[in-house]
């Protein structure tokens, strides 16, 4: 089943009226949105995280998110998910489906969003950073978008969501180690981690 933009636009307008009632969003850093092809990573620490990111791009930017294949075996869900363009991963197996569907996305001048936490991570927790996005943006050659989304989010407050300057991470001629992927990736959590506006500063 291929994905569907107008499914896509009924979902997202039908789902923001809803949202929108009991979440304030706030968007910075929207001229930080790259045209074209590009990973988009952000911290993860609730189930809403996906449609908050869908909401701060807009209807301008379709993104394909990589979900847990779990989602993928619920009746219903498993359809709606397939429509709205996501992409399926099996966190216990090196899935090289997923991989070859996302370079083919990004190939194709597509974004597609990734939570490197693997988890959902809340204000108590840690969680060491996957470097799935990294290996894919180096092989894709496009630039990763680091979004930071508040992990405590209360009803009837604002909600600040931020998109951090997109920037890339050059191929090299030797094969980086996985102890450098791993450094990549633990940076890329740092740089969203400095778009908190709590922590943030300049």
């Amino acid at each position: 089943m291929k994905p569907s933009f107008r499914f896509y636009r009924v979902c997202y307008c039908i789902v923001r009226v809803l949202f929108g009632i009991v979440y304030w969003f706030k968007v910075y850093g929207k001229e930080n949105i790259p045209k074209g092809a590009a990973m988009v990573c952000a911290n993860h620490s609730n189930v809403i995280d996906p449609i908050v990111i869908a909401f701060a791009f807009g209807l301008d930017h379709f993104l394909h998110f990589i979900a847990k294949v779990e989602l993928f075996k619920i009746p219903i869900l498993s359809v709606v998910v397939t429509k709205l363009g996501a992409i399926s991963v099996d966190r216990r197996i090196q899935d090289v489906t997923t991989v070859k569907t996302t370079l083919n996305y990004l190939k194709k001048g597509e974004k597609v969003a990734i939570f490197p936490e693997g988890r959902r991570v809340t204000e108590d927790e840690s969680a060491e950073a996957k470097s799935g996005a990294i290996k894919l943006a180096e092989r894709a050659e496009v630039p990763i978008v680091p979004i930071y989304i508040p992990r405590k989010k209360r009803l009837f407050r604002k909600v600040p969501l931020v998109i951090g300057e997109p920037y890339i991470v050059e191929k090299q001629q030797a094969k980086r180690s996985a102890d450098e992927y791993a450094m990549l990736a633990d940076e890329l959590m740092k740089r969203i981690e400095r778009l908190n506006p709590k922590t943030r500063t300049g």
